[in-house]
């Protein structure tokens, strides 16, 4: 039997080779935190060896496809927006038809930016947003006057409601608890005809959840969780319970009791910089990869 990975890399390679798939998919474009890699200001190892080169991590964003209408909608408008947007539509050869958004942080909205009269001046780009987000945006500028001059179309959303993309093709909200400031939080339930995924980049500790993780892994076919930090020596001047993610050595302990099939659906996303998972055959992503999890990684594709 062809292992998970086998199977994403004739899938990817049938998509480039242009054997006409036709089946959604959702494909990740970025896997940082908010501030991307390298971050501002960073000249720690970490960053250091970025500045000035080409190679980057773009911040933590996802695109659902269904080719068979080219068709597409990004899950967050991030910093690495024009890039992304030239990813989805020029790559994947599709035409955007929506931006959905996680929540109020500076790395999943500022990038509606770019749809204003500065920049691309879009015409009524469909964003949907839970209630407050929505309000976030209608009553603060810079984003008021996007809707004033219709860059942009404000869809509210609710939570556990699904919303129709295409053919057997759905999306559902899913309320989370986090730093909400200017608006809440929730991560995406991802519905096809044949597979779902979860996309849930942040949350605070799990055990702050209404909900069970546990039984949301075993209910779907891939799951791209909140990988922020690997542990908490990564930023050891600052507290913590100030950004209280949960730590990838904390999930890896949770998730333990897990089988191998569904350990297999795990993929930690939103890395920050300082996590030293995000460096490829790094010892914390060997050793993630050895318990049967997965680091996200730009370009991997999820077929539904």
């Amino acid at each position: 039997m062809l292992n998970f990975f086998f199977f994403i890399l004739i899938f990817i390679g049938s998509l480039h080779a242009g054997n006409n798939v036709q089946k959604p998919y959702v494909v990740i474009l970025g896997i940082a935190q908010d501030g991307g890699l390298p971050h501002t200001d960073c000249q720690k190892r970490c960053c250091k060896k970025f500045w000035g080169k080409a190679k980057k991590e773009k911040v933590s964003c996802i695109g659902i496809v269904d080719p068979r209408k080219k068709q597409s909608w990004i899950i967050d408008a991030t910093l690495d927006f024009p890039e992304q947007y030239q990813i989805i539509t020029q790559v994947h050869d599709t035409k955007l038809k929506g931006i959905f958004l996680t929540h109020a942080h500076v790395g999943h909205y500022t990038g509606l930016l770019h749809l204003g009269r500065e920049v691309m001046g879009a015409k009524n780009i469909p964003v949907f947003a839970m209630p407050r987000m929505k309000r976030f945006l209608e009553s603060n500028g810079p984003w008021d006057q996007l809707v004033n001059l219709q860059n942009i179309n404000i869809m509210e959303i609710q939570k556990n409601t699904e919303v129709k993309l295409s053919d057997f093709l759905f999306i559902k909200p899913i309320l989370v608890p986090h730093r909400d400031e200017y608006s809440e939080t929730v991560g995406y339930q991802i519905i096809g005809a044949n597979k779902n995924l979860l996309f849930i980049p942040d949350i605070d500790k799990w055990e702050k959840w209404d909900q069970d993780i546990i039984l949301k892994i075993k209910h779907v076919d891939f799951a791209l969780l909140d990988g922020t930090f690997y542990s908490e020596e990564e930023l050891p001047n600052r507290d913590m319970t100030e950004i209280p993610h949960p730590f990838i050595i904390e999930s890896l302990d949770l998730f333990s009791n897990l089988n191998t099939p569904n350990r297999n659906k795990i993929f930690f996303i939103h890395l920050n910089h300082s996590n030293p998972a995000i460096v490829n055959n790094s010892a914390a992503a060997n050793l993630i990869r050895s318990k049967r999890f997965n680091v996200a990684r730009e370009g991997t594709i999820f077929p539904l």
